[in-house]
C-alpha cells in the first residue's frame, strides 16, 4: 500500500549524474517537496545539491563505519564478534556518511546469534531511527549548526511517544 504517495525513480550513473540531480531538483521542486530521505542510496550527492537541499537531506546507515565497509557489514561484523549493532540517521552532506548526526541507536547481540539475526535486528534499529530522525524534522525540531545538528525534544503535551522523544 502506497497510501498515493508519489514515488519517482531517478536511475544514477557516473555518466548521468548531473542530469539525475536535476532531474530530482525538478521533482523537488515540482512537488514542494519539503525532506529527502536516502536509504540504501550508494552515491555521494555533489556539493551543489547538498548546499542546495541543506537540512531538507537526511540518510540512514548502519553505525558499522568506518571499521566494516562495502556490501556485507553486517557479515563483516559477525566475523569480528561485535557485541552491539546500531544505526545512524544523519543529515547529508558532500562528504560521504559524515553529515551532522541526527539521531542514533544500538541493540546488544551475542555470540549466539547467526549473521542473519544480525542483519535483521540491525535492520530494525535502523527503522527505528530513521522514523524518529523523520519525526524530528517534521516537527521542526531540527537545524543544523555547524558540524551539528540540534534536535529538541518534543514540547509537552504534544503528540509523542517514548521511542519517538
Amino acid at each position: 500500500m502506497n497510501h498515493d504517495i508519489p514515488f519517482h525513480h531517478i536511475k544514477v550513473t557516473k555518466e548521468n549524474k548531473p542530469q539525475a540531480e536535476a532531474q530530482l531538483m525538478h521533482v523537488v521542486e515540482g512537488t514542494r517537496t519539503e525532506l529527502v530521505v536516502l536509504a540504501r542510496y550508494m552515491q555521494i550527492l555533489s556539493d551543489a545539491l547538498c548546499q542546495k537541499m541543506s537540512g531538507r537531506i537526511i540518510n540512514i546507515h548502519h553505525s558499522f563505519l568506518p571499521s566494516f565497509k562495502g556490501a556485507n557489514p553486517y557479515k563483516q561484523a559477525f566475523e569480528r564478534g561485535v557485541k552491539l549493532i546500531g544505526a545512524t540517521a544523519h543529515d547529508v552532506t558532500a562528504d560521504l556518511d559524515e553529515g551532522p548526526i541526527i539521531e542514533q541507536d544500538v541493540a546488544r547481540i551475542t555470540h549466539a546469534q547467526s549473521t542473519e539475526n544480525y542483519v535483521s535486528i540491525g535492520r530494525d534499529v535502523e527503522s527505528q531511527v530513521l522514523a524518529r530522525a523523520i519525526h524530528a524534522h517534521i516537527h521542526y525540531r531540527t537545524f543544523i549548526n555547524g558540524n551539528r545538528t540540534v534536535v529538541f525534544p518534543a514540547s509537552p503535551g504534544s503528540h509523542r511517544s517514548e521511542r519517538m522523544g
